[in-house]
Parts: structure tokens; C-alpha cells; sequence
């Protein structure tokens, strides 16, 4: 059975959308996502669709599923790499896709979560190493 990846990073999940779903494909991702969110405790969940070209009411209804679901988790979502004829469609089909964070790519995405979530992924405490050039 085809599984989408999802990888943990640090506080946060990335799926990264490879292929245009199917509806059992959908379902699987909305079901392993969820599962993964709640096993990690993860506070953020970055997707990027941006290999996505094909959108239908269904995908658009499993990605506001992913986001309520993971809100109730306390995850916030945040979908990444839109195409224009997708988000075209998902406007001509009236999906809002309430509680969907959006965000151009990857990077920009993550920014956003971790404004969002208030955890920012700074390096350890660095202590300045004593200067023994004086001594």
C-alpha cells in the first residue's frame, strides 16, 4: 500500500507531496499524519504540494481535515509550494480551506510555523571562547 513520507524535524512534521493523490492516498496521509502528530507531540506540520498539479474537492477537504484535526492536537498547519492552477481551482471549487496556513515554499513555511508556535530553532548556547591572545 503507497504510504507518503513524513519526517520529523525537531518540533515540526514535513510531508512532502510527490505525486497527484488518489482518494485512498489522501486518506492514508490524513490518517498517518494525524497518527504522528499525536505520537510526536509535534507543534507545527509543514506541507508542500508544490509537485501537486491536479486538486479536487476531496484533496482540498482532507487538507482542511489535516489542519483541524492537528489544531485540536496543538499543531498548527501550514501548506507550502501551491501552483497557481491549483490554487485557481481550489477557488473556483468555494474551498476556503479554513485553518490552512500558506506560505510560497519551504522556507518561508517553516519562518511562518516558527512565528506561529514561538520555538525558534536556535543554535546551543554558544559561550564565546576566551581570548588568549592578551595572556
Amino acid at each position: 500500500m503507497d504510504r507518503i513520507p513524513i519526517l520529523k524535524m525537531g518540533h515540526y512534521l514535513l510531508v512532502t507531496i510527490q505525486v497527484d493523490l488518489y482518494d485512498r492516498l489522501a486518506l492514508n496521509l490524513e490518517n498517518d499524519l494525524i497518527s504522528m502528530v499525536s505520537k510526536t507531540e509535534a507543534k507545527g506540520v509543514l506541507i508542500d504540494i508544490s509537485a501537486v498539479s491536479i486538486v479536487d474537492s476531496f484533496m482540498g477537504r482532507i487538507l482542511g481535515n489535516i489542519a483541524s484535526m492537528s489544531r485540536i492536537m496543538d499543531a498548527e498547519t501550514v501548506v507550502v509550494g501551491m501552483q497557481p492552477a491549483v490554487a485557481i481551482t481550489l477557488v473556483e471549487l468555494g474551498l476556503t480551506l479554513q485553518g490552512v496556513h500558506t506560505a510560497l515554499n519551504v522556507e518561508r513555511g517553516m519562518e511562518l510555523l516558527q512565528n506561529m508556535i514561538g520555538l525558534h530553532s536556535s543554535p546551543e548556547d554558544e559561550e564565546e571562547a576566551p581570548d588568549d591572545r592578551n595572556e
